[in-house]
């Protein structure tokens, strides 16, 4: 169902990669809510995934960009302010570790690819928001969000270094976000469930990682199609005044100690 709450609006989706990607949905649900968009990715990225088609659906220029390079965000963010003059949301849906891709533990890091996936998940962000900072190019009252996860907050096993990444991601987002608040942009990060995408589904023991969060969850996980409609929320003018924050978008799981079904399976009275 569309509401029209982003009629006119214009911005930028870093990160869709398939149908399971958030990015993906938030694309999707922009386009039905009367947004346009810019869809942007790693070039590798980009010939693994299936960017095109989502163009070709929502009616958006595909502009390649390695969001690790300040020359790629800058011919990025030129092709925007061409296309649309100043716009008014971006989401940074970016995330990778090289040492949990290749199962590397956390206690025996590879810092070489410790400080690449740095660069991807976390800098890259505040890379985004300078570029767009020194070129003046968003509206007042525009939004930016990155996607987080609680493992920034909680241990997880196996979420490895994306752990740290996640924690310095939602950092940038706050102390750059200040700076935001002058020119009257907002910038948010939202911690989602598990999600069964391309990357989370790469970290070891997922199926249970998704299972207990489940069943930790008094509204049970959010889905990828939930997010994206939160993040439609955050892209509105309903949410002005909503910045700095990191929002827990989790069923719940974030403030629950216990649930009665997790009680349930240990209970042998």
């Amino acid at each position: 169902m569309s509401y029209g709450l982003l009629k006119g609006k214009k911005g930028i989706i870093f990160g869709a990669l398939n149908e399971q990607s958030i990015a993906w949905k938030v694309a999707e649900r922009c386009h039905e809510e009367g947004a346009e968009f810019i869809l942007s990715n790693a070039p590798i990225a980009m010939r693994m995934g299936e960017l095109n088609s989502l163009a070709e659906k929502t009616g958006s220029e595909v502009v390649g960009a390695d969001a690790t390079s300040i020359e790629d965000l800058e011919k990025l963010f030129d092709a925007a302010v061409a296309k649309f003059g100043k716009i008014d949301f971006i989401l940074h849906s970016i995330g990778m570790s090289i040492n949990v891709r290749k199962g590397k533990h956390y206690t025996d890091m590879n810092y070489d690819w410790l400080e690449k996936g740095w660069d991807v998940s976390a800098v890259s962000f505040h890379k985004v928001m300078r570029v767009a900072w020194e070129k003046n190019c968003m509206n007042e009252w525009g939004s930016i969000l990155a996607l987080t996860y609680i493992a920034a907050q909680r241990t997880f096993p196996d979420y490895n270094d994306m752990a740290d990444n996640k924690a310095y991601l939602e950092s940038i987002a706050r102390t750059f976000g200040n700076y935001w608040g002058e020119r009257k942009v907002r910038v948010n990060t939202i911690s989602q469930s598990p999600t069964p995408t391309t990357a989370g589904s790469g970290v070891k023991g997922f199926g249970g990682f998704l299972g207990y969060a489940e069943d930790m969850s008094p509204l049970g996980n959010a889905t990828a199609l939930d997010c994206a409609n939160y993040c439609i929320t955050l892209f509105s003018d309903l949410t002005k005044k909503v910045t700095m924050q990191n929002l827990f978008h989790d069923g719940g799981f974030s403030s629950s100690g216990v649930t009665q079904k997790v009680v349930s399976k240990y209970d042998t009275e």
